[in-house]
Parts: structure tokens; C-alpha cells; sequence
């Protein structure tokens, strides 16, 4: 990974998107796909719009078997303390439309475009790059001035997942993935993630996980198996109900 300098870490307060208001530890898990928000059944007779989101797996071959950037949800939280995650959030209006450093590939693109409007499946990239940058201080993309122009070339796509309609939180959530190659900075962040690292992917599958983050390990496993130039064509996979794997049609 490129190590840049430290005055993006100290820039990250301005970069779109960055909510103030997320300081206490409610505001701050609840943004992310896989928060504890989620578990809280929702009201009867009442159905929750899932919020698009997406989630950023970072990845770099470490010695003998590939390490992924995740941190764990804060230790005091009331649900799924202590749980690792990828870092990730939903989209926010201004995601929509901003400047970048450089587009999608036409696949990943084609892929997030399945289930979305071109327009947002542009901001679930930019979303990703942004969520990378205030939960983990890391640069997929540069500053200029104090606007975050996102890298998406990099970008590829994993598969998506809806959270269940029985939750009072949820997410249409999209997993992205980016080699740790592509992003520089110094691991730091917001606060919003604990324990900030690079974990061994048998290390992290160990780990205690939300059962939809040990699914999505596995899918990136199986990614990882495809050679590169044929990624883009797997099936697409969707998760639904209570995390069930099924064709995204």
C-alpha cells in the first residue's frame, strides 16, 4: 500500500459527506450495512424501505493467505458488540453527481446498474470511497482542497444484500472490492470503527461476525479463485430473508 502524507488524515473532517452530527455511538453504528440497528424487529403492520449502502472490501496478499481491512463495532454498543466489519455506510445526497479521479470499469458498472439507476450506481462507488475514508483515514481516490475526488477504476463488484423485512433498520447494501494497491494514507478514521487492521482472511472468518459477514467472506473467497479476467462473469448473488443466497436475476 502507498503511504501518503499525514495532512489527509487532518483534511478528512471536510470531505463530502462527513456528518458531524455522527459522534455518539447510536449515530455512528447506525450508518453502517451491517450495524446492530438492523436486529430491532420492526413496528407490525409496518415494512422499513431499505436505504442503499454500500461496503468496501479492501484486500492484500499477506504471507501465505490474503488480509482484508476491517475493524470491530464499538465494545459498549447494546447490540453486536465487538463484531468486525468492512468499512461501509449508506449513500447520501451528496454522493450524487460529484467529481471523480477516475470512472468505474464498464463491468463493475454493468453490475451495480443491475438493480439501480445509472446515477446511483455511480454513488454506491463514491459512497464506498467516502465511507473508507472518514471510518479508516485511507485514501481510495485524492483530496482536492476539501473534496473528495473517489478512485472507482479500481472498483470491482461482489454481490449484494437486503436486509430482512422484519427489521426496523435496513439496507440494500452492495459489497464492493478494492486492492489495497489502490488506497494510501495512514489507518486512523473517526472513531466509529475499533481495532482498525489488516486480519488474515481465516483470522477474520474466526472472528466473531454478523452471519451475513461471514457469508460475504466466503463469496470473497470464491472470488478470490476466479482468475481476474473472468470475475465480472460470475453469477450474480443477492442475499435475502435470512441471509439465503440466491441469483440477483
Amino acid at each position: 500500500m502507498r503511504h501518503g502524507s499525514s495532512p489527509c488524515r487532518n483534511a478528512r473532517i471536510s470531505a463530502p459527506g462527513w456528518r458531524r452530527g455522527a459522534s455518539t455511538l447510536a449515530d455512528a453504528t447506525a450508518d453502517n450495512p451491517g450495524g446492530a440497528g438492523d436486529l430491532v424487529p420492526a413496528p407490525r403492520k409496518r415494512t422499513v424501505v431499505p436505504r442503499h449502502a454500500a461496503s468496501l472490501i479492501v484486500w492484500r496478499q499477506g504471507a501465505g493467505e490474503p488480509e482484508i481491512l476491517m475493524g470491530m463495532r464499538h465494545a459498549k454498543h447494546k447490540f453486536m458488540p465487538s463484531i468486525l466489519v468492512f468499512p461501509g455506510g449508506r449513500v447520501d445526497r451528496g454522493d450524487h453527481g460529484v467529481k471523480a479521479l477516475s470512472e468505474m470499469k464498464p463491468e463493475t458498472f454493468g453490475l451495480l446498474a443491475h438493480r439501480a439507476k445509472p446515477s446511483l450506481a455511480r454513488a454506491l462507488g463514491v459512497a464506498a470511497a467516502r465511507e473508507l475514508y472518514e471510518e479508516t483515514g485511507l485514501l481510495l481516490g485524492e483530496m482536492k482542497g476539501t473534496r473528495l475526488l473517489a478512485d472507482l477504476a479500481p472498483l470491482d463488484y461482489l454481490c449484494r444484500a437486503v436486509t430482512p423485512t422484519t427489521r426496523s433498520m435496513r439496507f440494500n447494501a452492495r459489497f464492493l472490492i478494492a486492492p489495497a494497491e489502490a488506497v494510501r494514507g495512514e489507518i486512523g478514521g473517526s472513531g466509529e470503527l475499533e481495532g482498525l487492521a489488516w486480519y488474515p482472511l481465516s483470522q477474520a472468518r474466526a472472528a466473531k461476525l454478523a452471519d451475513i459477514t461471514g457469508k460475504i467472506l466466503t463469496e470473497f473467497s470464491e472470488w478470490l479463485e476466479v482468475p481476474a479476467a473472468r470475475r465480472a462473469e460470475r453469477p450474480r448473488i443477492v442475499f435475502r430473508g435470512q441471509d439465503n443466497r440466491m441469483s440477483d436475476g
